[in-house]
C-alpha cells in the first residue's frame, strides 16, 4: 500500500507561486503513475498533472499548462507541483494520487488512481 502526504498548500495571491510537496512512501514496484488532481466546493474532483513515475514523463490538463510545472526529485520519494501564475479559479483542495496501472488514455480519470492523500488547500487571492 503506497502512502501519500500532501503540503505547502496555503494562500498566495493571484501572479503569484507556490510549491506543493507529496512525500511517497510504500513497497517498491507499487507506484507506475502519480498525480495532482483538484476538487473545489460543489465541483467534481478534476485533473490537474501527471507523471509516469518511470521515464517521468509529464502530462497536464489544459487550464495549467504552461504554468503549473510537475517534477519529482532524484530519489523518487517526493513529487511537486509548482504552481506559478495562480488565478482565483485555481483556489481548491489539491490531492496527490498513485497508480499502478494507469493507461495513458485515461490519465486524467480519478478512479485509475489506487492511491490518494489528504489533500491541502490552495487559496488564490485576487
Amino acid at each position: 500500500q503506497v502512502q501519500l502526504v500532501e503540503y505547502g498548500g496555503g494562500l498566495v495571491q493571484a501572479g503569484g507561486s507556490l510549491r506543493l510537496s507529496c512525500s511517497v512512501s510504500g513497497p517498491p514496484g507499487t507506484v507506475y503513475t502519480m498525480g495532482w488532481f483538484r476538487q473545489a466546493p460543489g465541483k467534481a474532483r478534476e485533473f490537474v498533472s501527471a507523471m509516469n513515475w518511470s521515464d517521468g514523463n509529464t502530462y497536464y490538463s489544459d487550464s495549467v499548462r504552461g504554468r503549473f510545472t510537475i517534477s519529482r526529485d532524484s530519489a523518487k520519494t517526493t513529487m511537486f507541483l509548482h504552481v506559478n501564475s495562480p488565478k482565483p479559479e485555481d483556489t481548491a483542495v489539491y490531492y496527490c494520487a498513485a497508480g499502478k496501472f494507469v493507461l495513458e488514455s485515461r490519465i486524467h480519470q480519478p478512479s485509475e488512481y489506487e492511491s490518494w492523500g489528504q489533500g491541502t488547500q490552495v487559496t488564490v487571492s485576487s
